[in-house]
């Protein structure tokens, strides 16, 4: 479980804030497959906004803490039925050999050609 500063915690709500809702969780609960969902969104996206439709207050912090322990999170913010999960992605690898894409980047191809340089040739 990841825990955040108040000024980490203080700038994740702020990035938060213009999120909508990534995951929903229905009345069925925390399953499998809603962690499944809640860990491909996090690899991607690392803030992310849950819904849960549930009623309970308790279930729902009880669903946060399942959240966290499962799948090494921190919850930045919870607000009704609304949770804001952080979860920093994970570092990628440095790009070697066998990484590389083929063929050149944009650096080496020098500047970009528009239509009207090839007219003009």
């Amino acid at each position: 479980m990841i825990t955040l500063n108040a000024a980490q915690c203080r700038e994740l709500k702020a990035r938060a804030h213009a999120l909508k809702p990534v995951v929903m969780i229905s009345d069925a609960g925390l399953t499998p497959s809603v962690l499944h969902e809640i860990d491909v969104s996090l690899k991607s996206h690392e803030l992310i906004k849950i819904r849960v439709f549930g009623d309970d207050r308790v279930a729902r912090a009880a669903m946060v803490e399942d959240i966290n322990t499962k799948l090494d999170t921190a919850l930045v913010q919870h607000i009704g039925k609304i949770l804001v999960i952080y979860r920093p992605r994970p570092e990628t690898p440095a790009k070697g050999a066998a990484g590389k894409k083929q063929g050149r980047s944009r650096a080496d191809k020098g500047p970009r050609r528009t239509k009207r340089s090839f007219q003009m040739e």
